[in-house]
């Protein structure tokens, strides 16, 4: 339900533009983000960090986008994004000595201190990565392309949360196992 709930912009947006054009998907963009924040808050009652960057950022890049009728805007959103979420996740980590990821999800996995550094090293990377292929995309290639970019990059995501579950099955200590042993 959650891959829906996050997919759902993106995918309303790329019919939007397939439908009518980059501004007319800006809005759609705009419109459905509100209403995904809505959901996730009506049932967490709460929105993480990530959800109100995202939603500014969409807010803001989409009102530039049709108030200027530029749509390297809209286009840039996603680089911005992800290059700041790189940069908060490292300057935490090297130099305020803070984990972010585990101060956000330490209550939901016991995993040793090493590892959630790695984790953090890995999502910066990730982060940069994703930056790095949205501006080369959003630069040398046409909107068309980047819209398809859009839809069809969200194999990047995927493949990287399957890696980092894979990665930390090990650390996690199996509770059946634990309460079964004499």
């Amino acid at each position: 339900m959650r891959f829906l709930i996050d997919f759902f912009p993106i995918s309303l947006f790329v019919v939007a533009y397939k439908m009518a054009d980059i501004y007319t998907a800006t809005g759609v963009l705009m419109a459905a983000t509100l209403v995904q924040t809505a959901l996730i808050y009506a049932l967490d009652r709460k929105l993480q960090t990530l959800h109100k960057v995202t939603l500014v950022l969409v807010l803001v890049f989409g009102a530039l986008t049709l108030f200027l009728q530029d749509e390297r805007f809209i286009k840039w959103k996603p680089t911005v994004l992800y290059a700041s979420m790189a940069i908060v996740l490292a300057a935490a980590l090297w130099i305020w000595k803070k984990n972010f990821l585990q101060i956000l999800l330490g209550s939901q996995l016991n995993l040793p201190t090493n590892v959630w550094a790695r984790l953090t090293v890995a999502w910066v990377g990730y982060f940069l990565f994703m930056a790095g292929i949205n501006a080369y995309v959003a630069a040398y290639y046409s909107t068309e392309d980047w819209v398809n970019f859009k839809l069809w990059g969200y194999v990047f995501p995927v493949v990287f949360i399957v890696g980092q579950g894979l990665y930390i099955a090990r650390y996690l200590k199996d509770d059946d196992a634990v309460e079964k042993k004499p």
